[in-house]
């Protein structure tokens, strides 16, 4: 980590003076001390980051959020300070402003006032999710092992259960989206095995900054094509998760306008989302039809096919292939079919022998089915 962090304290305020990158890997060691500062009382918080060389985007969103928390509380959290690269990614966030960056000439902390206390990183608790320290270089390790050492499967095995706990944190994460929590930590597990045989270590990057994503992405897949019998737009999905967690933050009575102030979305796609979830998993059509029903059911309120379905194209063909028999052969079908008489009635109607009558008809529905089978 190329990070070393020392602490100011005086009553109700802090300072916490960086040195070094603010990345993705070291970031969790100073959320955990600003954590540390909450828990003990003190929400007014000043981070000096003169000496920060940079400030990724990862880092950026835990610092929002620190700020957020603070703010929460009464108190405050800024960033002040940053110069070069590092301020120039808090520009490029649209961020400097809100984190205080350009006051560190108002900054009230003389030299006098601060004892650096230095950070004993490894002394940190760091959980929330976050990987184990050294874990990248052990994957290095096991990647140094030829394909057939009796050493490799154990040490992949003890890699994955020194992470396990890690996957579970971030598979508690999305507890608030309806799913079984023990379903959840067995898909982030799954992740974190694909996390570890995919990662290298040549590529120069921490192993937390590949897992995250991968079991986070193992996650979401699993929402999106396990738990919902109706295909709801992806947007939708990563906005129902961030909701879940919202609700844990907010509280079980946040309303809508709650949800979407702290997301910082329209109200009207927190609706979206809510009803979205509704049709996730449709209702069952042998559920009751209503509190007045009795014994009714919702499918006995669904209708049938109608045998009559079937014959609407007949019905439509047949004057058409009618119409093309001889005229004495369509007064026979009027007669038989429509006039509903027998054959010796249309015979002695038409002047003819029953028998004559019988063939002209047989023959006239015959070339008729030909035809209707043909298409018309």
């Amino acid at each position: 980590m190329e990070l070393s962090m020392t602490l100011s304290s005086r009553p109700r305020e802090s300072l916490v003076e960086l040195d070094g990158v603010l990345d993705y890997a070291s970031v969790p060691y100073l959320r955990q001390v600003v954590y540390e500062r909450f828990d003990s009382g003190c929400h007014d918080i000043t981070v000096d980051a003169a000496r920060a060389r940079l400030i990724d985007a990862a880092s950026i969103k835990v610092l929002l959020y620190l700020q957020q928390r603070a703010e929460k509380a009464g108190g405050r959290l800024r960033v002040t300070g940053a110069r070069g690269i590092a301020l120039t990614a808090l520009e490029i966030a649209g961020v400097a402003k809100e984190l205080d960056a350009y006051a560190y000439a108002d900054l009230d902390w003389p030299e006098a006032d601060r004892d650096r206390t230095p950070v004993d990183s490894a002394a940190l608790h760091i959980g929330h999710g976050h990987w184990p320290v050294g874990v990248t270089e052990l994957i290095g390790q096991l990647d140094a092992l030829a394909p057939d050492d009796p050493r490799r499967a154990r040490r992949r095995d003890e890699i994955i259960a020194m992470c396990l706990p890690a996957a579970r944190n971030l598979a508690r994460r999305y507890a608030g989206s309806g799913e079984p929590v023990g379903d959840l930590v067995q898909v982030a597990s799954l992740g974190l095995v694909k996390a570890v045989d995919g990662f290298d270590p040549a590529r120069g990057l921490e192993f937390g900054a590949y897992a995250t994503p991968t079991v986070a992405g193992e996650l979401k897949r699993y929402f999106r094509d396990r738990t919902s019998a109706v295909r709801v737009p992806r947007r939708l999905q990563e906005l129902r998760l961030e909701m879940g967690k919202a609700r844990e933050e907010l509280g079980s009575t946040a309303t809508v306008a709650d949800l979407a102030a702290h997301l910082g979305v329209g109200e009207a796609e927190v609706a979206e989302v809510i009803t979205a979830g509704h049709m996730q998993h449709p209702m069952s059509i042998d559920a009751s039809a209503g509190p007045e029903s009795d014994d009714a059911t919702i499918a006995d309120g669904v209708g049938g096919d109608d045998p009559g379905f079937g014959l609407v194209d007949l019905r439509v063909s047949l004057p058409a292939v009618i119409s093309s028999l001889p005229e004495r052969e369509q007064r026979i079908i009027a007669l038989r079919f429509y006039g509903n008489l027998s054959q010796s009635e249309i015979a002695a109607r038409l002047g003819l022998s029953q028998m004559h009558i019988s063939r002209l008809l047989t023959h006239a529905l015959s070339f008729l089915r030909r035809r209707l089978s043909e298409g018309g």
